[in-house]
């Protein structure tokens, strides 16, 4: 399993609606970019920081931020603590 250090924190992004509330089907072209996710494990922090996450919350994080990086096929990203907005 991946260990982030420090103010890092590891997400699995949520899946990218495919489908409308009406029912039309999105294209991957179209999709946007899903900006929420679960957090699956956290740095120990910086001395002057404490980690206010925590592996099982919901968070809400920055459109462009933080680092995308796939492990036996599966995507996950990597953020610092400061570029989470919300826990959900």
């Amino acid at each position: 399993m991946i260990k982030p250090l420090s103010d890092r924190v590891l997400i699995e992004p949520k899946e990218a609606e495919v489908k409308t509330a009406s029912g039309i089907y999105i294209p991957d072209t179209a999709k946007e970019k899903p900006q929420q996710g679960k957090v699956l494990a956290t740095g120990p922090g910086k001395k002057d920081e404490i980690m206010e996450v925590k592996a099982g919350d919901v968070v809400l994080y920055g459109k462009y931020s933080g680092n995308e990086i796939t492990v036996d096929g599966k995507q996950y990203l990597i953020v610092k603590q400061s570029d989470i907005l919300a826990i959900l």
